[in-house]
Order: structure tokens, then sequence, then C-alpha cells
């Protein structure tokens, strides 16, 4: 199997994400313990969820993150279990937290998900052009094999 490829009992899968997201009004709290702490939890959800950490970085006001999906595994689903348990958990082990984010959302709403990988769309397109060589279907963007 080529590198780089996840397996499961039926599929063989490299869903590449990168992912990010940002704390309520761009505070700048994910600093030291709490830092620390943010990368442990998304570790373990991440791991609870099937998904593998490629690299990633928890900054002051924001995290990025480009992790490997599981097929079963939706982008909003991670990113629900991620900032909601991030945020509830984060709340109750740092005070300072919860006084400043009294509406208890540590996180601003949304997130910014992009695939990642070493095929483009222009090299899928190309392939499926030019699968194979038929005059007729060459106009149609989907087409069936003669």
């Amino acid at each position: 199997m080529t590198k780089g490829y996840r397996t499961s009992s039926h599929s063989v899968f490299r869903i590449e994400i990168h992912i990010v997201w940002i704390t309520k009004y761009r505070y700048k709290v994910l600093q030291d313990d709490v830092a620390v702490r943010t990368r442990d939890l998304i570790r373990r959800i991440c791991t609870e969820e099937s998904a593998e950490i490629l690299s990633g970085v928890v900054s002051s006001d924001h995290v990025h993150i480009l992790a490997s999906l599981d097929p079963s595994t939706s982008v909003s689903k991670l990113l629900q279990q991620l900032k909601g348990k991030t945020s509830r958990l984060l709340q109750q082990e740092f005070p300072h937290l919860r006084k400043r984010y009294w509406g208890q959302h540590l996180w601003a709403r949304g997130y910014f998900a992009v695939s990642a990988g070493n095929v483009s769309s222009e090299m899928i397109e190309e392939y499926i052009a030019h699968h194979f060589e038929h005059e007729e279907q060459q106009n149609d963007t989907f087409t069936i094999e003669p």
C-alpha cells in the first residue's frame, strides 16, 4: 500500500483536512497551561473520533490542525466535538476563562476547513477526461465508459 493511506476493514482512504477555529472575540487566552491543556484535549478527542493529527499548532487566539479523517467522520461532527468538549473542560479547569466567557462559549462561531492532498481538482478532472477516448462523450462532464 502507498505510504500515507489509511485502511479500515473495507476501505483504503486518505482524507486530509486543514481546520482552523478561533477564540471568541479573538481573545489571546490560549497561553501557558491553557494552551498545553487545549493541545492535550484536542489530541484525545481526535483519537476518540478516529481522526489522526498530521500537524497542528495552538496559537494564542486560534488553533490550526491538519488532520486525516476516517470516512465515517464528518468535518462538522469533529469540530462539534472539538469545540464543545474543549470549551466545557477548559472553563471547568481554568476559572479565569469562566469569568472572561460568562456565556460559556470559549470559541467563536464557525470554523475554516479545506481539503488537502497531493492530487488537485484539476488533476482529477484531467484523469477523468482522459480515462477513455470517445469523441461523442468528450464534452459531457459526467459520462459513462463505453
